[in-house]
Parts: structure tokens; C-alpha cells; sequence
């Protein structure tokens, strides 16, 4: 910098705004409020709260108590308030109504990369990549052992439950059931127990591909589908498919007045993603697969905010200082 430049530097204008969250002011992400969804308002900023508008009034939120923030239908967020959201540590996500789309995301929950590299090490592993798979079978479908069973063995039992699940709730809402026969480039070609289906899951991948991204995890690094973009979406949503989106898809399929039975299964699913709290169940299971914590103690860590270089011994090691043995120039 040149001389006649101190000048210039001392006279700047201040920067506008309040200045950014000490981190010593946020909470952990475990004593925050998972999720807020929000809809039909507008997200704007007082000092270090968001404010939500609507017709019925204005509600502060103090910004550090928010994990994710799911932006809904008829959202307006402004400038100022995605600041405030990204210096408080949290994460917006658009979605559908009440989660049940993903459109689109900002930043993670944490800065933390710690999940994703969890995620990573035990997918890269033959053996901790099974074991993750046997977790996920048995969370899916307790009372079976099957801590020896293959891959292969696996995708035998999981086909024969679900099939299960299919003829019971055929039974239970009393629905004709042939076998699932789903058709990506023509939705309306299928029978409509079929068209509820598609519609039930795709709105059961967009929860989970909602929280997925919320805590930094990868969409595309699954354990038991792989291939694909969003590989360990249909992982996480397999967990939940039993209890909401079969029994929500013959229950619309049942009814036999509906005249438009997409529809109607995605606002089921909705009212039962609130209802079982699956926001909130979805986030707390992803950390238990890749941590075997369901407090999560990846984001109770005091290095919450720093920076650390790769050291191919495994150990950490500080960032942001000279680590050369000569003298600095």
C-alpha cells in the first residue's frame, strides 16, 4: 500500500448494517430449533432476528435458534434477511408445501464437515458400508437379525417386507392390488394406486433430500442405492416408506371419488410429516448412521468455526498460522 493510501483507508465509509453473530453467541445445533418451515409471509430482519410476517402479524425469530429454515409457497425473503441467516450458522431450503418438494438449497447447517466426511469414510469401506446397510434394514424393520447377512440377502428380505407391506395395506384400505408399476415418462398411464405411490415417494424424497443437505450431507454418496444424484436420498427415505408413504398412498387410493389423487396424496403426506415429526426423526437417524449419535456430537464440538490442513497421518492440524521453520518474511 502506498503511502498516500492511509489516507484514503482512514476516511472509508463504515459498513452498513449491525455487524455480523459472534460465534460465541450462537447456540450449538442441538439446542436449536431443528427445522422452522415457514409459508405465505415474509422473511425479513430486526437487528439480529428474522421477523415472519402475514396477515395475522409479525412474529420475531432470534436467528441464532434456527437450524434450517424450509421456505415454503408464497414465501418472500429479502436480501437482508438470508444475510442474517448465513451469519447466524443456519441454512435456508425451499421446498413444498411442508417439505414435501426440494427445490433448492443455500448453505449447510454447520461448517462443519465432519458428516459429510463420516458419510464418505464408511461409504468408501466395503465393510462399514455393509454395516451401515444391515442399520438401516433393521431401523426399517426391527425384530430380524441381520448382522450376517449379505448385500444380496438383504435386497431379498427387503423386497419380500415390502411386498408384505403392499398386500397389507391393500387389505387394510381395500385397494386391488396387482404389484407396483410406476412409468417415469407417462405418470398418468399408470392405475391409481400406482400414480399414488409415485406421488407419495417423490414427496417423501424431498423431505429427506430437504434435511439431507440441511446437515451438509452428500445427496449422491448412498450405502445401498448408488449411481445416482441423489443415491442416499432414496437410502434415507427407504427408512420411512413403510409407515408414511405406503399407507398415505392406499388410503388416497381408496377413495374412489378423488378426482385427482396426486394431489390428495401429497397433502396426506404432509399432515403425516407433521404429524410424526419426521423433520426432526429424519435428521436425528442420519446422524446416528454416520456417527452412531443421535445428539450428535459433531456440532457440540468447540472447533465449531476453524480450519484445520490434512495430514496424511490422521492427525489434525491448525490452519491459519505459518508452520515453516524459517523465519517469516
Amino acid at each position: 500500500m502506498r503511502p498516500d493510501d492511509l489516507g484514503a483507508t482512514a476516511a472509508m465509509k463504515p459498513i452498513p448494517g449491525p455487524p455480523p453473530v459472534g460465534i460465541s453467541q450462537l447456540q450449538r445445533a442441538q439446542d436449536r430449533l431443528s427445522f422452522l418451515y415457514v409459508e405465505r409471509c415474509v422473511v425479513h430482519r430486526d437487528s439480529n432476528a428474522l421477523t415472519v410476517t402475514d396477515e395475522r402479524g409479525v412474529v420475531h425469530v432470534p436467528a441464532a435458534t434456527i437450524g434450517a429454515l424450509l421456505l415454503g409457497p408464497g414465501t418472500n425473503v429479502t436480501h437482508q434477511a438470508m444475510v442474517l441467516v448465513a451469519e447466524s450458522g443456519a441454512t435456508c431450503v425451499w421446498v413444498g408445501e411442508q417439505g414435501v418438494r426440494y427445490y433448492a438449497h443455500g448453505r449447510t447447517l454447520t461448517n462443519s464437515s465432519r458428516l459429510l466426511e463420516a458419510q464418505a469414510t464408511l461409504v468408501s469401506n466395503q465393510s462399514s458400508r455393509l454395516r451401515v446397510a444391515r442399520e438401516m434394514y433393521a431401523m426399517r424393520f426391527p425384530g430380524e437379525d441381520v448382522s450376517g447377512l449379505t448385500m444380496q440377502q438383504l435386497r431379498g428380505r427387503e423386497g419380500a417386507r415390502v411386498r408384505q407391506a403392499y398386500r397389507d395395506a391393500a387389505q387394510e384400505y381395500g385397494v386391488e392390488w396387482k404389484r407396483r408399476d410406476y412409468r417415469p415418462d407417462d405418470f398418468a398411464g399408470s392405475d391409481p394406486i400406482n400414480m399414488a405411490l409415485s406421488a407419495a415417494t417423490t414427496s417423501l424424497y424431498g423431505v429427506c433430500h430437504a434435511v439431507i443437505v440441511a446437515l451438509g450431507c452428500a445427496a449422491g454418496l448412498g450405502f445401498v442405492h448408488t449411481g445416482h444424484a441423489r443415491s442416499f436420498v432414496f437410502d434415507v427415505a427407504d427408512l420411512y416408506k413403510a409407515e408414511v408413504a405406503i399407507p398415505a398412498a392406499f388410503k388416497v387410493a381408496g377413495e374412489h371419488d378423488l378426482e385427482d389423487i396426486p394431489a390428495e396424496t401429497r397433502r396426506l403426506v404432509r399432515d403425516l410429516i407433521v404429524e410424526r415429526d419426521l423433520l426432526v426423526r429424519c435428521a436425528r437417524d442420519v446422524r446416528r448412521l454416520l456417527t452412531d449419535s443421535e445428539t450428535d456430537a459433531i456440532e457440540d464440538a468447540p472447533d465449531w468455526d476453524v480450519i484445520y490442513l490434512w495430514d496424511r497421518k490422521g492427525n489434525r492440524v491448525v490452519g491459519g498460522q505459518n508452520h515453516s521453520d524459517e523465519a517469516p518474511w
